[in-house]
């Protein structure tokens, strides 16, 4: 999968990302369309997690 595929919006799932991960803030969060990995560069670096797992639990929340 190349783009991140989520279900509801992005509000909510950046809450649910933060419940899962306090460690992240909003500026870890800020997404654009079409960002991707850009994002998910931000999360692997904060979180050590690889960019794949990161997509499945996004697309799990």
């Amino acid at each position: 999968m190349t783009k991140i595929a989520f279900k509801g919006t992005w509000d909510q799932i950046q809450g649910k990302l933060k419940q899962k991960y306090a460690q992240l803030t909003d500026d870890d969060l800020l997404f654009s369309e079409g960002k991707d990995d850009e994002l998910l560069g931000r999360l692997e670096k904060k979180l050590g997690e690889s960019k794949e797992k990161l997509r499945d639990v996004i697309a799990d929340l």
